[in-house]
């Protein structure tokens, strides 16, 4: 067992720790501040990561081809104006760029800046994968070598397994942690409660929405016409890898307060360019709904 013993931790120290952190410019992970400490907060989470890079790299090639469109067409009508200009006697092109001009090159550039966007979470989640998978054989030699014989090689064998187990961890958590760089942001609209015969004029509902440590609360009002009134209306949260929404509706009468409900809802489905229509059941029986409007 000596030989890939041999070949597993080379493998291991050519792509560790100060590899992957040199390669990546991890400069402000805010929710790992006591990784750098040495200690890991929370274990890396290879499912979740999968699904949130599948959702984001599908949602930035959607405003790729968004963005590719309008250059297409943009391109087009320069295209149709050099053509015309050409048909005349006296030109009449200004020196400078045309706001056409202008306006392809803006798009040109927010292109680039997509397409390196794109790049730089694939590589982030290539070097993330190739930890897991380090991790993942750490792991089954652990599992291997406490089915042998105990030996003193054996033993340290483990504690060098344990610790590049520690250093892929590690590593992996601080990936996440530069991921979330790169998620970009929900903006969320508050629409409004729907109950139909369970809102009445007068009553007054207090939202809570949560996304790990974000937090927003605000209080409305149903009116004698059966509209609605928020103290605020609109709240920019930060996409999380590991946390969901957590929604909490109370009504408030007088002193007191009722509990009407408490949901959570993925932000998966909403790395796309159209804005998400969401209605969420707060009661059990769907009496009262919520209705938010997120955009990425």
């Amino acid at each position: 067992c000596i030989f890939p013993i041999f070949i597993f931790f080379f493998y291991r120290k050519s792509l560790g720790r100060s590899s992957v952190r040199s390669r990546m410019s991890l400069k402000s992970p805010k929710a790992y501040n006591s990784l750098q400490k040495g200690a890991v907060i929370w274990d890396p989470k290879p499912l979740q990561v999968k699904k949130i890079f599948e959702a984001l790299k599908k949602g930035l090639n959607e405003y790729l081809e968004a963005h590719q469109a309008e250059l297409d067409y943009l391109s087009g009508r320069h295209k149709d104006t050099k053509r015309n200009s050409r048909l005349e006697i006296i030109s009449q092109v200004p020196p400078s760029l045309s706001p056409l001009q202008k306006q392809i090159r803006s798009v040109e550039r927010y292109i680039r800046k997509l397409e390196f966007h794109i790049s730089k979470v694939e590589e982030l989640y290539e070097a993330y994968c190739i930890q897991c998978r380090l991790r993942d054989g750490a792991t089954n030699m652990k599992h291997a070598f406490s089915l042998s014989p105990s030996t003193k090689a054996s033993r340290e064998s483990l504690v060098e397994l344990y610790k590049n187990f520690q250093e892929c961890t590690e590593d992996m958590c601080f990936i996440e942690g530069a991921l979330e760089v790169h998620l970009g942001e929900f903006h969320v609209k508050m629409k409004g409660l729907v109950g139909f015969a369970r809102l009445c004029p007068g009553d007054q509902y207090e939202v809570f929405v949560r996304l790990g440590r974000q937090k927003w609360r605000l209080k409305g009002k149903i009116e004698t016409d059966d509209s609605q009134t928020w103290d605020e209306e609109e709240k920019i949260f930060i996409p999380n890898l590991h946390e969901k929404f957590e929604i909490k509706v109370t009504e408030l009468r007088g002193l007191a307060t009722i509990l009407v409900g408490v949901v959570t809802c993925d932000s998966i489905n909403f790395f796309t360019t159209k804005p998400q229509a969401i209605i969420v059941d707060i009661t059990e029986l769907g009496t009262i709904k919520l209705q938010l409007e997120v955009l990425w």
